[in-house]
């Protein structure tokens, strides 16, 4: 009887240990890619009964059996699960926090507006909620930009992995943090705000990397010279920035008494226009040395440059024809 009773008991333990074996080491999960959110506070019974409810474990008990003997401290975040996984691995990337985290590009030349709807797009926020931050925290550069409106041109262009629950200020310090260390980088140390206002312009009038210090020097010159910047971009963001913006450029924007028209008013703008590129910053700290003063589209993405008005005019006039060609076939 003592053997026949020892003989249950092994047998039942065998029947526990193996359904906790099977329970725990063998894959289970959703059959499409769920995403879990544990909130911050969340009990480990509240955590098993929706991970169970989820169907990313078999169950719940075994799962808080698991962090009993494991002794670890689960991590709030969203997770996210695509394939089947053993219960194990759930609660090892609970305990690590391997939360998932959304992409967010942010290119080259992206402004405030294009960036809060980065934000929105990559599920990060809310396109307005995110314009706000980058006015509200410009306490994060007062030390590169006493003047700062907002924290244009420091919010560095770079791909960013951010978990769900990030909040703006935390997007918005680790892209300030970049521009940073990239402008450490490069040695940027001094007038910062003039050369990432002048990097931004750089930035809006070319794409093609080797044109970049011809546009800076066309730039220099021209502060030099006292003579208006005459670009466009900086109209359009004046625009933006009084939501007036349509599309295109109007006479009455031109004529606009925004200190970022630079057709009307001489000297920089009074901040950047957008986040300039690493190019286009070290385009502004070490600008060619020419004596160009003009410069138009070609109409292939490249500039040509000119070193008085008449040769300008010439250049504007074959660009006005070769369009007028192309719209005509």
């Amino acid at each position: 009887m003592v053997r026949g009773f020892l003989l249950f008991v092994l047998v039942v333990l065998l029947a526990v240990l193996g359904t906790a074996a099977y329970l725990v080491y063998t894959p289970f999960g959703p059959g499409k890619e769920t995403f879990v959110e544990i909130a911050p506070g969340t009990s480990t019974s509240a955590i098993s009964a929706q991970l169970q409810a989820q169907r990313v474990i078999r169950n719940k008990y075994a799962f808080d059996l698991l962090k009993l003997v494991k002794h670890g401290t689960l991590k709030a975040g969203e997770y996210r699960f695509e394939q089947p996984v053993t219960m194990l691995e759930v609660y090892e990337r609970l305990a690590r926090g391997e939360v998932y985290t959304r992409l967010l590009v942010i290119p080259e030349g992206y402004n405030l507006f294009d960036v809060a709807r980065a934000v929105q797009v990559a599920g990060l926020g809310n396109t307005g909620t995110f314009l706000r931050a980058e006015i509200e925290n410009v306490k994060l550069i007062r030390d590169l930009d006493p003047t700062a409106q907002s924290l244009e041109g420091y919010l560095f262009p770079d791909t960013y992995h951010f978990p769900k629950s990030a909040t703006p200020l935390t997007m918005l310090t680790a892209m300030v943090k970049r521009f940073r260390q990239e402008a450490a980088r490069i040695g940027l140390t001094e007038n910062v705000s003039q050369t990432v206002t002048l990097a931004s312009l750089i930035e809006k009038e070319t794409g093609v990397a080797e044109e970049r210090p011809l546009v800076a020097s066309v730039f220099e010159n021209r502060l030099a010279k006292n003579m208006p910047l005459a670009t466009d971009p900086s109209v359009i963001y004046a625009a933006l920035l009084e939501g007036r913006y349509r599309g295109t450029i109007y006479a009455s924007d031109l004529q606009s008494n925004s200190a970022y028209n630079t057709y009307k008013h001489t000297g920089l703008p009074p901040g950047p226009i957008c986040n300039p590129g690493i190019a286009s910053l070290q385009a502004a700290i070490h600008p060619a040395q020419t004596e160009y003063q003009y410069f138009v589209s070609d109409d292939n993405g490249h500039s040509v440059f000119a070193k008085t008005l008449a040769e300008h005019t010439e250049h504007v006039q074959a660009y006005r024809e070769t369009v007028r060609s192309r719209d005509q076939k």
